[in-house]
């Protein structure tokens, strides 16, 4: 009776994978001299960060100033849900369009592949600097950013559920004569919702915590006041927002887990 071969815990690879995995190990390990923090250089920062946090304590609970930046903070969530709102709208026909196998773009598909990805290469900050520029400053330019953000993230998502989706009912629509529209509305978007649904809470999700950064530059929302906070050196009111931040993000994300467990 032939001795059967134990099997191997870990498959063998191949000379050329070896390489590039050695090769990005080194890569790895010459980048740590440059980017990665030294020793000398945490022991000297953390006291400096307990002297920071020490300032920043106990948080501005001033009533006048709560109220201000509570309405920031109603601000912020308006340009995040706006934005989200409309991104998701204009996602729906790119998504289509870029969608392999069912675009109505046929070859001309690949225009709206690029467009998602430029929307999508590009971080939030340039497009808020863009926009600030273009229509100044306050939370239009916000709006904006999230808006072309969404559509980079929904564009790309939506149109893979909708290649993802059941090729029968498809097919079957196809066979008595129904155009492209009524194949998508009537076989793709159905099966593909579930996860449309999902990706559009977690679009939100993402344009809350970005709208909080989109003030940096000028793009309203709680943002300003918290980089005006760090400029006037008021600590104390750069924790009380950063609080505030914290609790509206885990609020929404809160919101968003329990909104797709509804949906599954």
């Amino acid at each position: 009776m032939a001795d059967r071969a134990t099997p191997r815990r870990v498959e063998r690879i191949s000379p050329v994978s070896f390489t590039l995995l050695v090769a990005v190990a080194a890569l790895i390990v010459a980048s740590l001299g440059d980017v990665a923090p030294s020793v000398e250089r945490l022991s000297d920062g953390l006291p400096r960060m307990g002297n920071l946090i020490g300032r920043m304590l106990p948080p501005n609970t001033e009533a006048e100033f709560l109220s201000r930046i509570s309405w920031t903070m109603v601000e912020t969530f308006q340009i995040a849900l706006v934005g989200t709102a409309i991104g998701i709208l204009l996602s729906l026909p790119i998504a289509w369009g870029a969608a392999r196998g069912i675009s109505p773009l046929g070859p001309f598909a690949f225009l709206m592949k690029a467009l998602v990805s430029l929307f999508r290469t590009i971080p939030d900050l340039v497009w808020a600097l863009l926009f600030v520029s273009a229509v100044g400053l306050g939370a239009v330019a916000g709006t904006m950013t999230i808006i072309v953000d969404t559509i980079g993230f929904c564009g790309r998502f939506f149109a893979e559920a909708m290649e993802d989706a059941e090729k029968e009912p498809q097919q079957a629509l196809s066979a008595i004569g129904a155009n492209r529209l009524s194949i998508l509305s009537g076989a793709i978007l159905p099966d593909a919702l579930p996860s449309m649904i999902n990706t559009s809470l977690f679009a939100l999700e993402k344009a809350v915590r970005s709208s909080v950064v989109l003030g940096l530059v000028g793009a309203g929302g709680i943002g300003q006041e918290l980089k005006v906070a760090f400029d006037l050196f008021q600590y104390q009111n750069a924790a009380a927002i950063i609080l505030a931040i914290f609790v509206i993000v885990l609020a929404m994300e809160y919101v968003t887990d329990w909104l797709r467990t509804r949906v599954q």
